[in-house]
């Protein structure tokens, strides 16, 4: 819709790396300020967000290739393409790589893994849905044709959109997602400020998040790289598995510490 913010000669600032960046930002504020609530030291919680963020990008980027495996193994000089650097990835590649650079970091920071977490889920929906804005924004991601009267049509050819698929109305699966997110952020602030489980708040952010992805996989558009196992995508049996995590960790029960 609105892929670049400004262009100065053969400079262009990408409205998505901009709102990627905002959400990045806001991210960790608001990490840093339940971390403070929850009784964590700051300065190990910031660290965390810089090294998971870090290794988020990268893991979106690499889930991306594998999943496009034969067209970049094709065309090896996409993969440092300016299209290709300026697409989003996978967000489920990100949260993997994400979950297992925070599992090091906890280690050795050692940061409450639980605690941690919890004070980490609002704010990780909050940057999703401010993210989501930036997919919008540059086209990818985007659902299949719609006849629905909120339907959207991309119309710049800038946009990371299929030829085909410009000039067609479709869903706004970024905008669903965006909002699903909000409102999961809201959800998740409401609880973490009340009295919870550790790993109360991560559980239910991967059953609210999940439960929403799988179902908007139904109305995004896939290309044909992108394979299905079974009657489900990829992703769709990912967050089945998350949602599963996660009802592990909001019904599990907390050790009770011997007398």
């Amino acid at each position: 819709m609105f892929p670049i913010v400004v262009r100065i000669g053969s400079f262009a600032l990408p409205t998505y790396g901009l709102l990627v960046a905002t959400a990045f930002l806001v991210a960790l504020w608001m990490a840093a300020r339940l971390g403070r609530r929850a009784g964590l030291d700051t300065d190990s919680v910031l660290n965390l967000g810089i090294y998971t963020a870090i290794a988020a990008m990268l893991g979106a980027k690499l889930f991306m290739l594998l999943l496009d495996f034969d067209y970049y193994s094709r065309n090896p000089t996409e993969i440092f393409s300016f299209g290709t650097l300026r697409a989003g990835g996978v967000f489920y590649g990100g949260l993997i790589a994400a979950l297992a650079t925070a599992f090091i970091c906890l280690r050795r920071s050692k940061l409450p893994g639980l605690v941690t977490a919890d004070a980490f889920a609002p704010a990780i929906a909050l940057g999703h849905a401010i993210g989501r804005l930036g997919c919008f924004a540059s086209g990818c991601c985007y659902g299949v044709r719609s006849s629905l009267p909120w339907a959207v049509t991309f119309t710049n050819p800038e946009a990371q959109v299929r030829p085909d698929s410009l000039g067609v109305p479709l869903h706004p699966t970024q905008l669903y997602e965006a909002l699903a997110e909000a409102v999961i952020c809201a959800v998740l602030y409401w609880r973490f400020l009340r009295p919870h489980r550790p790993g109360a708040i991560i559980g239910l952010y991967l059953v609210l998040y999940s439960s929403v992805r799988f179902l908007v996989e139904f109305v995004r558009g896939h290309d044909d790289l992108n394979p299905q196992y079974g009657p489900l995508v990829a992703e769709q049996w990912i967050a089945l598995g998350l949602i599963a995590l996660g009802v592990y960790l909001i019904r599990r029960r907390t050790p009770r510490k011997s007398a």
